[in-house]
């Protein structure tokens, strides 16, 4: 059994953290949360405080990125070099998925995973479409490129959520897969479930997902069987969803309805399912949404980044779409910039304040995004679910004087000291413990854009 004593504590349900918590876990499960004051007591006696594990600071759940694609993070610093847009991004973005292969796609996703463990995140949902080979030609193992992505997450400690993802054409209206986009295709549905059905990661740190790149990348006859694909295995199914005009546009003209209500018509909306950005939904869009309770993945950083615009997040969460989050490009990885965005963003759309509270905040970065990606027994400090801790400094410059309540307005994933995923300690005093993360990103990165 592990013990840690944390000097605060998120626990469920507290609109605020818990002072003086002991936390008991064995074979990877909380197995006791005891708040050491008013008036209560740890299970084994006080005694057992002797050999608990210091966390000063706040504890929280681990956090849950649900939404990343590991290689845009060496594009981090190298897409400002003039106006451009989302589209301009995507020329840039497809130069360095031309370049990799399944060695240099584990070194760049190990390096970018360990930078998460940095900033508190214990499982990732990676949307993944880079499957095969320069032109389209698959690999002698045509999930090689799968495994690299469950291998680095293991390497560097944390959780992975694969979400193999079906990209089949360029555009809304069925155009073929050019230049470096054939990397991503499978020629259609029924060969893309084939591909994904020969692949189960062995490891119980990975797990299959599925997801529909967007409407303009799966024709509108072939969402069904992806869709159908996911409910039969009874994994999350993510879709790319109304992140630009233009895809709201394109569909419209094509099939004379916005990009949710296609899905919506096709099955592929409901509680598995996560849609990724909903930036730019009509009003009966987020009803659709709602109703279906269909989750909502917001990417600030990214929006921001990409020059997307702003999501109408409080509406979709108000009409019934749960929220998590997601780092997407990578411009940053850090759960806490990403939640408190949603909130700032809010205010900068309304030009009011107080949308969501700390504790809203908190599960859409960590229960939320579990649920997300499949792993409903994580993202709480409960007795039963998986011992994932996260220790925030309240110590720094950032941080000092803050009250506990107050760490998602202030901290920053500098401020996270100690990471713990599935009971064992990944990160210690804000260094991976088996990942030199500056040196590797630097060496990976490297080698896609020399």
């Amino acid at each position: 059994m592990t013990r840690w004593l944390a000097e605060y504590a998120w626990l469920p349900e507290h609109a605020e953290p818990t002072p003086d918590v002991l936390i008991e876990a064995e074979d990877g499960r909380i197995t006791a949360v005891a708040p050491l004051t008013g008036g209560g007591r740890p299970t084994a006696g006080v005694e057992v405080l002797r050999d608990a594990a210091r966390l000063p600071g706040l504890t929280l759940p681990g956090l849950a990125n649900a939404h990343s694609h590991a290689f845009h993070r060496a594009l981090r610093g190298r897409t400002h070099g003039g106006r451009g847009d989302f589209w301009s991004w995507r020329d840039v973005m497809y130069d360095v998925a031309g370049r990799l292969d399944p060695d240099s796609y584990l070194a760049l996703a190990r390096a970018a995973y360990a930078e998460m463990a940095l900033a508190g995140v214990t499982c990732v949902g990676e949307f993944h479409y880079l499957h095969h080979g320069p032109g389209g030609q698959p690999y002698d193992d045509p999930n090689a490129m799968s495994a690299a992505l469950v291998e680095a997450a293991a390497q560097a400690g944390i959780r992975l959520t694969l979400l193999d993802t079906a990209y089949l054409t360029a555009s809304v209206d069925g155009a073929p897969l050019q230049g470096p986009q054939r990397r991503f295709g499978d020629g259609d549905a029924l060969r893309w479930a084939a591909r994904v059905d020969a692949y189960r990661p062995e490891n119980g740190h990975a797990r299959l997902g599925a997801a529909i790149h967007s409407v303009r990348a799966v024709p509108a006859e072939q969402l069904a069987t992806v869709a159908g694909w996911a409910d039969r295995n009874g994994v999350p199914l993510h879709v790319h969803l109304s992140e630009q005009p233009a895809e709201n546009d394109a569909c419209r003209a094509v099939h004379g309805c916005t990009p949710t209500r296609l899905l919506a018509d096709h099955g592929a909306l409901g509680p598995h399912t996560t849609a990724i950005h909903a930036t730019h939904p009509t009003s009966a869009d987020v009803t659709l949404l709602g109703e279906s309770r269909t989750r909502v993945c917001l990417c600030p950083t990214t929006e921001r980044d990409l020059a997307d615009g702003i999501g109408p997040a409080r509406r979709l969460a108000e009409a019934g779409s749960p929220v998590s989050l997601g780092s997407d490009s990578h411009a940053v990885i850090d759960l806490f910039e990403e939640a408190r965005a949603v909130e700032l963003d809010e205010r900068l759309r309304t030009r009011k304040r107080g949308h969501f509270t700390a504790a809203e905040l908190l599960a859409a970065a960590t229960v939320g995004g579990h649920a997300a990606l499949g792993w409903g027994d994580a993202g709480r400090l409960a007795v039963g679910d998986r011992a994932d801790l996260v220790t925030v400094r309240l110590d720094t410059a950032r941080t000092a004087g803050v009250p506990p309540v107050g760490a998602f307005f202030a901290a920053t994933a500098a401020d996270v000291s100690h990471v713990v995923v599935d009971g064992k300690q990944v990160v210690a005093d804000g260094r991976h413990l088996t990942v030199d993360v500056p040196a590797e990103l630097r060496a990976a990165i490297a080698a896609v854009t020399a």
